[in-house]
């Protein structure tokens, strides 16, 4: 998975949880960069000590409004308040502080708050290049919902159907997904499955708020030499049209078997199967990171008594 992120060079599998200047050295890294949240150990120590105090580590800020533990209560509560950036329910609200929220407070880092999208986001993660004389052009379209290997397995097949393959995926309005898979699909709202798909270094180009219907329009704007469908259901449109009728016209209609069996549906209930796990693990978690910050507020104060005491 983290292999198919475009600004990813190397994986090192089963990596060592606390970050050394052995491993930075070992595979000829220059500094560690991490989120401005803190991880810690088992006993309370920050992970990343040891290179922090070799100079070697480097800091970016979190992305306000993306969190795990967010995702988790769209999946438990089953609510649709993050549809299109919709506001927090009160019930949603109520259970989203509570979740990650353990006895003493809470802290900046366990817990969720709404992703605003801008245009300088979608910048930053666009590849902002058009398709070039020679290039196979490849559309797909879907949900893409809770972004996962099975749709990176899925889009890497589609990418190696051509020598030159510029791919664009197009990603369905939040209505329009959930009018297909019910419940409270999408899990993730159109804003965040865009970021999560262009952040994969087999697509080219998304198309935001793609048709569900593939037209003939959106066919020849974009110069299409090839649709691909996978092999999941492919559920009619409102009036009963197979949404693939005028790709398939035109012979240009594939499906592509991507060997791997995960869904987004499969996701969700192995979260609801573990819901208890989660939320005392999410608690645990907390509580580890409110005593952190405690401690080093002790020692700021400390330091501060200290130097008015020089005076």
């Amino acid at each position: 998975m983290v292999r198919a992120i475009k600004w990813v060079d190397e994986v090192v599998p089963a990596a060592p949880y606390v970050t050394t200047l052995e491993t930075l050295d070992k595979y000829s890294c220059d500094f560690c960069v991490h989120g401005d949240d803190i991880t810690l150990t088992v006993d309370g120590r920050d992970t990343y000590e040891e290179v922090k105090q070799a100079g070697r580590y480097r800091e970016c800020r979190r992305t306000q409004g993306v969190s795990t533990t967010d995702l988790v209560g769209r999946m438990l509560l089953v609510t649709k308040a993050h549809h299109s950036c919709e506001e927090m329910s009160s019930e949603y609200r109520e259970y989203a502080d509570s979740f990650g929220k353990c006895p003493g407070g809470r802290n900046p880092w366990t817990g969720v708050s709404q992703f605003l999208q801008t245009s300088q986001k979608i910048i930053q993660f666009a590849s902002g290049k058009e398709p070039q004389p020679g290039e196979t052009v490849i559309y797909v379209a879907g949900a893409f919902d809770l972004f996962h290997i099975g749709h990176v397995d899925f889009l890497e097949k589609v990418h190696g159907l051509a020598e030159r393959p510029y791919v664009i995926a197009g990603l369905h309005f939040d209505q329009e997904v959930n009018h297909y898979k019910g419940k409270n699909y999408p899990i993730m709202n159109l804003h965040e499955r865009t970021l999560s798909v262009l952040a994969c270094r087999y697509v080219s180009e998304v198309v935001i708020g793609a048709p569900y219907s593939v037209t003939a329009e959106l066919l020849d704007h974009f110069k299409v030499d090839l649709v691909c469908h996978g092999k999941t259901e492919i559920v009619p449109d409102k009036d009963g049209s197979d949404p693939y009728q005028e790709p398939k016209r035109r012979g240009i209609f594939c499906q592509i078997d991507s060997g791997n069996d995960l869904t987004t549906d499969l996701i969700v209930q192995r979260i609801i199967k573990n819901r208890l796990e989660y939320e005392a693990r999410n608690q645990k978690k907390e509580a580890k990171e409110l005593a952190f910050l405690e401690a080093r507020r002790r020692q700021e104060v400390h330091s501060e008594r200290e130097s008015d005491c020089d005076f």
